[in-house]
């Protein structure tokens, strides 16, 4: 997998979030970076402890004036219900229906599992990639090294 190159124009997309409205990338153009976070599944054990590292990071991301926005193919409901649990205060986006559609777009869709690799994507205000990693494993350090790495690169 290799997904989408540097500098390459990130494929726009509107999804739902865990409350039900809508949120588009394109929305952020102009004004903040976007920190773009494509995990295989809600409740599961790493990606909970990601989702969890993200959020006591999240005055770093608003602090370098940008956003995160975190995809799976989840439903809706389950996004909610994974939201209230673990009290992620950032939304979370399904990419159930067209199932995948935006992780294809992002070369990140596992056809073999139905659901996005854990891969992350930063997206300037010009609408451009300007970092990604695919396929991270983030576990205990290595989980922090990625949040850092991703934190400073929306910077």
């Amino acid at each position: 997998m290799t997904g989408l190159p540097i500098g390459s124009t990130a494929p726009d997309f509107t999804l739902r979030d865990q409350f039900g409205q809508d949120v588009s990338l394109s929305s952020y153009r102009g004004s903040k970076a976007v920190a773009l976070v494509f995990y295989p599944y809600a409740f599961s054990g790493v990606c909970t402890g990601e989702m969890a590292g993200i959020r006591e990071r999240l005055a770093s991301f608003m602090t370098f004036d940008s956003d995160v926005l975190a995809i799976s193919c989840d439903p809706m409901f389950a996004l909610r219900a994974f939201s209230d649990v673990d009290g992620l205060n950032f939304p979370l986006l399904s990419d159930f229906w067209p199932h995948g559609e935006v992780s294809r777009a992002y070369g990140v869709f596992d056809e073999a599992t139905g659901a996005p690799r854990r891969s992350s994507y930063v997206v300037d205000r010009e609408g451009r990639v300007t970092w990604s990693v695919h396929n991270a494993t983030p576990e205990g350090r290595d989980l922090d090294e990625h949040l850092r790495q991703l934190t400073s690169a929306a910077a």
